[in-house]
Formats: C-alpha cells, sequence, structure tokens
C-alpha cells in the first residue's frame, strides 16, 4: 500500500503541489478573517442548571458582567482641586462611548420628602465644581452622613474611593471594547498622573479585553518565537537551508489550515486554542525530521534519491501516519467533553494534527524530488561522535543493567505516587495571571478596600406573581437579616437590594437622620413611608430613585428579587464552601416550600465551568489511553507489544503528578491539559521505536541484536525530535499567563521523562520479556 502512495506521489508530484498552493491561498484568505474572543470562558455546558439558571437571571436583569471599576486610596480627594478633577473624570467618563452608566461619589444623591407631592426628591450632594473648599466640606459632610454609600462607593478605614463603570454588553462583545477600555484607562491615569495618585483598575470587562489583547499578542510572539527556535535546530542537525525552509514550509502551511479551520467553524481564537499554531509547530516539525532522517539514511545506503524517496515513504508513512493518529487523539479526545472551550480545541487540533500528515508525505517528498542530491555535509548529523557515544551507553544499559533499570523506575514510581498523594484541584478566576501583575495587583486592592468585585447574585422566587408585596415587611426583614450575613464575611462586600433603597427612603422620611437609616419598624412605620414608595417618574417624566432601583432589584411581575453581592476571587475550593454556608442561612430564614433561592452570577458559573473542565480533562485522559491502546494493539497485533508501548508513556504521566503533587502545583484546567497533550505527543517516540523494531525483527536475530539494531537506527532521530519538541514547548514557559506556562515545563518534563523511559526502560522491557529464540546467538552489533 504505502509502496504504491509512494509511486502516486511521484508520478503527480506537480499536479499535487499546485493543488496545495491552491488550497493554500484560500486557506490564507480564510485565516485572515479569523477574530479574539470577546466572551468569558464558555466552560459550562448549556443545557447545565446552573448556567441555565445563569440565563434566566441575564433575561431578566440584564448581564452581571459588564461593570468596570476604577479606585484611588487618598485622603486628598475632598481637596477642593483635587475634587473638582475628580467630578470633572466622572463627567469624561460618562461621554466615552461604550459607556451605559457611570456611579461615584460626584453621583451621589440626596433624598428629600416633600409632604405636599409625597414624592422624593433627588438632589445632586455634588452639583460643583466648587469655587470655595468650605462648600465642598459641607457636601461632604451630608455625604457621609448617608450610609447607603458607606462601604459602597468609598472605605472610611482607609480612604479608598471606588467609581462604577457599566460598559455596552454588545460593544463588550465586538472589538470595539478594547478602544472603550483604554479610552477609559486613559482618562484615569490622566487625572492620577495630575495629582500623582495611584489609580487601580478591574471589573470583568477590564479583565476580558485585558486577557484578549494579551492573547492574540502571545499567539504571535510565541508562534514566531517557535518557528525561529525550529529553524535554528533544523539547521543545526541538517546543515541545509533548504531543508530547513522546507521543514518550515510545512509546518507554516499547518499553521494556517489550522486558523482557516477556526473560521470554517465559527470558532474565535480564545487563551486555549491560540495554543494550536504553535503547537502545530511544535508537532510538525518532527514529521519533518524522521522522513528527512529515513531519506538521508536511504540516500546515503544507496545512493539513488528515486529509491531514497521511495524507502521514505513506504517506511515512514505507516510510522507517521500512527504517530499523528495518536498526537490527533490526544488532542481530539477534547471534543468528547461538554465544554465548548474544550470542544473547540479538540476539533481544531485533531483535524489540523491529520492535516499535518497530509501535507508532510506529499510536500515533502515533491519538494525534494526537484532538490539537488544531499550532499555529505547535510548527513554528517547521521554519524555525530557525540551521538553515537550516547548511543552506545543505551546499548550497554538495555543490555547489561535491566534490574538496575527496573529497580529505579520503581523507587522514582514510588516517591511519584507519594506526591500524587498531595494534589489537590484548585482555580482562580485570575488563576493564570502572574501575582506581579497589575492587573491581579489592582483586585488586590479592591479585594482589601471593598472585598472584591466578582460578582455573585442570589435570587429570592415567591414562586407567585407579586409574591414580594403579599408579605413586603416580613419579606424586607428576611432579606435583610441574609444581607447582615453576608456582610459579616471578610470576603463579600454589603449587598446591594431593594431593602437598601428602602432604608435610604426611611432615612429620607425622618429628615435624612443617620440613626434611621434601616428597614421600617413595623406596619404603621410602613404605612407612613408607603407613598413615598410608589414606583412612579418625577415631573420630567424621568424614573425616581426608588424605582431605579426597584426596576433593578425585582422582575416585572413583583415575584423574583435580586440581591447583588460583590465578592473577593476566593477560588474553587473556599467558595463551594461559602456558597454552602449561605445555603444553609437562607434556607433557614425562607421556608423552602414558599421561595426559592438560586445563586448565581459569573461567579458560580465559573466555579462550575472550572470544574466542567477539569472533569472533562479526567475524562479525556481515560479516554485518550483507551484509543491509543486499540490503536497500537492494531498496529503490533501483540498485547505484550501493547503493554511495552503504554508502560514507558504510564511511567512519565505519573512522575509529572507527583512532581506537581510535591512542587504544589494545583490541579486546574491549565495544569490537567498537560496529561493528555503529553501522551499524544510521547506515544510518536514510543510507535516510531517499536515499528523499527518490529520491522528490524526476523526469525535469526536475537532480541537483543533487534533491540540494538533499533537503538542506533531510530536514536539519532528520536533524540532529534525529543530536543525539538522539548524546545518549543519551553517557549511556553516565557507566557505572561500561567496555564501556558505550566503546558510549558510541565509538557517539557513529561517528555524529558518519555524520551529517558523510550530509550533506557522500554528496550530493557523487550529484552525481558521477550521469549528467548533456541540456536540464535546474542551478538553484539
Amino acid at each position: 500500500m504505502w509502496g504504491r502512495i509512494a509511486d502516486f506521489v511521484s508520478r503527480y508530484r506537480l499536479s499535487l503541489l499546485i493543488i496545495m498552493g491552491v488550497v493554500f491561498i484560500y486557506a490564507a484568505f480564510q485565516a485572515s478573517k479569523v477574530e479574539l474572543s470577546y466572551e468569558y470562558t464558555r466552560a459550562t455546558p448549556t443545557d447545565n442548571a446552573k448556567y441555565q439558571t445563569y440565563l434566566r437571571f441575564q433575561k431578566k436583569f440584564g448581564d452581571d458582567g459588564n461593570l468596570l471599576v476604577i479606585g484611588v486610596e487618598t485622603d486628598r480627594l475632598f481637596n477642593k482641586d483635587v475634587f473638582n478633577d475628580y467630578l470633572e473624570l466622572n463627567r469624561a467618563l460618562k461621554k466615552v462611548r461604550g459607556v451605559d452608566l457611570v456611579v461615584s461619589v460626584p453621583d451621589a444623591v440626596i433624598l428629600n420628602k416633600n409632604t405636599i407631592t409625597e414624592k422624593l426628591d433627588a438632589k445632586p450632594i455634588f452639583p460643583g465644581p466648587f469655587s470655595s473648599q468650605a462648600d465642598l466640606d459641607s457636601a461632604k459632610k451630608t455625604f457621609e452622613n448617608l450610609l447607603l454609600y458607606r462601604r459602597l462607593l468609598y472605605n472610611p478605614d482607609t480612604h479608598a474611593y471606588l467609581m462604577a463603570i457599566s460598559v455596552n454588553k454588545q460593544i463588550m462583545n465586538s472589538s470595539a471594547r478594547t478602544a472603550v477600555v483604554n479610552n477609559i484607562l486613559k482618562l484615569g491615569d490622566t487625572f492620577g498622573k495630575s495629582h500623582q495618585l495611584q489609580m487601580h483598575y478591574s471589573g470583568l470587562p477590564l479583565i476580558r479585553t485585558y486577557m484578549a489583547t494579551k492573547v492574540a499578542t502571545e499567539m504571535k510572539w510565541f508562534l514566531l518565537g517557535s518557528v525561529l527556535l525550529s529553524a535554528l535546530i533544523l539547521f543545526i542537525f541538517f546543515r541545509s537551508f533548504s531543508n530547513m525552509i522546507l521543514s518550515l514550509l510545512v509546518v507554516i502551511i499547518g499553521v494556517v489550515f489550522s486558523l482557516a479551520t477556526m473560521h470554517f467553524f465559527g470558532y474565535r481564537i480564545t487563551l486555549l486554542n491560540a495554543l494550536i499554531p504553535p503547537l502545530i509547530v511544535v508537532i510538525g516539525i518532527p514529521n519533518c525530521i524522521y522522513f528527512l532522517n529515513k531519506y538521508h539514511t536511504s540516500f546515503r545506503e544507496t545512493g539513488d534519491k528515486r529509491k531514497a524517496l521511495h524507502e521514505m515513504i513506504s517506511k515512514m508513512g505507516v510510522v507517521t501516519l500512527f504517530c499523528n493518529i495518536a498526537a490527533a487523539i490526544g488532542f481530539g479526545v477534547f471534543a468528547l467533553t461538554k465544554s465548548a472551550i474544550l470542544k473547540e480545541f479538540g476539533v481544531v487540533a485533531g483535524i489540523n494534527i491529520m492535516l499535518l500528515f497530509v501535507i508532510s508525505i506529499i510536500l515533502i517528498p515533491a519538494v525534494l524530488s526537484y532538490l539537488p542530491d544531499p550532499k555529505a555535509g547535510h548527513m554528517k548529523y547521521l554519524t555525530n561522535r557525540w551521538l553515537t557515544t550516547l548511543l552506545d551507553w543505551l546499548e550497554t544499559w538495555a543490555l547489561h543493567y535491566k534490574k538496575p533499570i527496573f529497580i529505579i523506575t520503581l523507587i522514582i514510581l514510588a516517591v511519584s505516587v507519594m506526591g500524587m498523594t498531595r494534589l489537590r484541584s484548585e482555580a482562580f478566576i485570575l488563576d493564570d495571571l502572574p501575582k506581579t501583575d497589575t492587573v491581579y495587583a489592582d483586585l488586590k486592592f479592591f479585594e482589601k478596600n471593598f472585598k472584591g468585585v466578582m460578582p455573585l447574585e442570589i435570587l429570592i422566587d415567591t414562586k407567585k406573581k407579586n409574591g414580594i408585596r403579599a408579605n413586603m415587611l416580613g419579606n424586607f426583614t428576611k432579606i435583610d437579616q441574609l444581607s447582615s450575613y453576608i456582610d459579616s464575611s471578610p470576603v463579600m462586600a454589603h449587598p446591594l437590594s431593594i431593602v437598601e433603597a428602602m432604608k435610604f427612603v426611611r432615612q429620607a422620611y425622618y429628615n435624612n437622620d443617620s440613626l434611621n437609616y434601616g428597614l421600617p419598624n413595623d406596619a404603621i412605620d410602613l404605612s407612613f413611608l408607603a407613598p413615598y414608595l410608589t414606583l412612579r417618574t418625577d415631573s420630567s417624566g424621568k424614573p425616581n430613585a426608588v424605582m431605579k432601583l426597584a426596576n433593578s432589584f425585582l422582575d416585572s411581575n413583583k415575584q423574583i428579587l435580586r440581591i447583588s453581592v460583590n465578592m473577593a476571587d476566593v477560588g474553587t475550593i473556599r467558595l463551594p464552601v461559602i456558597l454552602g454556608d449561605l445555603q444553609r442561612r437562607a434556607d433557614q430564614l425562607f421556608d423552602t416550600a414558599r421561595y426559592q433561592v438560586d445563586f448565581t452570577g459569573t461567579t458560580v458559573t465559573f466555579l462550575e465551568g472550572s470544574a466542567f473542565i477539569i472533569s472533562g480533562l479526567k475524562q479525556s485522559i481515560i479516554w485518550a489511553f483507551i484509543l491509543i491502546a486499540a490503536c497500537m494493539l492494531y498496529l503490533f497485533r501483540s498485547i505484550r507489544i501493547l503493554i511495552c508501548s503504554l508502560l514507558p508513556n504510564v511511567i512519565p504521566l505519573v512522575i509529572t503528578a507527583g512532581v506537581m503533587g510535591w512542587v504544589g502545583v494545583p490541579l486546574k484546567p491549565s495544569t490537567v491539559l498537560v496529561f493528555s497533550i503529553a501522551l499524544g505527543i510521547a506515544i510518536d517516540i514510543t510507535i516510531r521505536f517499536l515499528v523499527n523494531y518490529k520491522q528490524d525483527s526476523n526469525p535469526e536475530s536475537s532480541t537483543e541484536n533487534t533491540v540494538i539494531r533499533t537503538i542506533h537506527s531510530t536514536g539519532i532521530s528520536i533524540v532529534y525530535t525529543s530536543l525539538v519538541l522539548i524546545a518549543g514547548f519551553i517557549i511556553f514557559c516565557f507566557s505572561g499567563f500561567g496555564g501556558p506556562q505550566a503546558l510549558g515545563w510541565l509538557t517539557s518534563l513529561t517528555l524529558v521523562m518519555a524520551t529517558l523511559t523510550n530509550l533506557i526502560f522500554l528496550p530493557a522491557l523487550l529484552i525481558a520479556i521477550s521469549p528467548k529464540k533456541k540456536g540464535v546467538p546474542n551478538v553484539k552489533l
């Protein structure tokens, strides 16, 4: 079969090159259209109950992830010149295209009771700009007397002030978001610099924009870095510009095809699938090395380029096919998960790894057929003295030190298993950012001064229309008790709900006396307040302050009440505990027969998404093992060889998991990803070794001699390929995100271990479990 494929490629080489060129041009055009993803990570399946609750929340109350916050810590804010500029910053932010609402100290209003109209007239506290410090001081005193704003817009203990900016949802999900966020940051920085103040920024709009922009930048640099590093290694190996350029051409076409595939399926570039283009380079280069290595070996033996090309395809075609199948399985199994972001990664990676094989088997022999015969210098690497010494050393260990190899392996495995017992699963929303990053540092600023900015939403459903009004005072009292419980937490800010609006109204009714900031004491107190609680518009036709709050925290049927909470990024270990405590307290306050209390929001969906990703990745590893084992069994038709193929790849994974446990690297989406990817790539080394072992086997040769020949025939290409793979993944260690960093060093570690187990443990294992052939001498070659 592979001989016929070799003849086909040789006969129709020009036509195949023309077809590939046309397809490449079309793919490049499609690749140019691929866009960045501006949505939050879509990890949770759409049929998940908690995700459905979040969708219902969005439908009733809008999106909770469009709030960007600006913070500043200073005791000079109410200095006249500083505050006037702060007023101007507030007004300038409202004029930014895409900004729907700004809430800050300059926007604070005081409600004054109008006994004639029985309305609450809202009056700005800071109409500014202020011409005298005395006027500003008076306004400040009024502001600080209104308890609604305390710890919502400012922290009196630390003199920290917060400015909340709501960004339009449509703009947030488009490329225009970058300009909006940059304009907001520019205005904030201008204010900060003019008064020597450190400005702090956070909120999901900023985090999502920052992530998307950094992903795009890193993808370009990693792609360039992987190409340049591969080019350098290839030139050092082959000492040939033509071979180097040919190999780079293979992977560049693969990269373009991968981006075109994203656009074809309607996918966008996310933090995860942005890894695919540089991974294509890293995975594609070994194809080139193995093909070129076989071509050079055959040409050195025959001196005939045509025979060498035929031998290259017929011998290496099946090996490379199954190597790419194994790698495609390692990536493609992610498509079996329910997580959309993992599915996209699995589909695109799996398809394009197989396309790499098609590109390699057509382009490499076709182009080589037009190039001059390889020179002696191009094949000098085949007799590298250092590598020959290394292979002789591996041969000695495989023949004479099998028992020490097995004992050392068992000891390392035992230590690794002990480390695995220390593994824990934990993830944070800003997990992938280093602790020194400004965005991370600013998030900690808001957690310190305002207990965080991550949104948590609580929905209280009375299960009937107008259920809130049926027992208004009782409902509000229970909500206030739940709010007090939440406020007592060190990681959750004081909740905002219609209850706070009622307290604000009551304080206004009693002439803004701060001692009266609270719920009505009884039905009589409520009856006095009732006229001022009516949801109506003011004389200009605009909703009054109470109506605005009611529309934000009550649904149109007055059945569901919303409580909004900002909280710290506590991680996936603490968050379920916190939500469990909240659920128990809510069940104590609200009769489950009459009420349904749901916790939702971006924070909850992140927790659910992380759990699904980790669960999906664990399942994908199991599927990868099963499918790769099936491929190995089909390829070798031997249970003994199947065991020999899997053990050298299980051991590196166990060692990597053990190292993670000992050094304290948690299991999270970015680290669990390593195991399936590393398995799919590392198995390539095993396949190449065992296929050559099978091809070299014959009844007249002992197992020892066959293993020795295999070490010397494949060892050089395995070492070179491993160096390329390890170097390619090490590039990711320079990422600004924790996920790619973990992928870089953990995968590199796994590949180092896989190279050692396949060149030391596997030969010893083959010799140890192979039946002895009678009458066949064990002669060292």
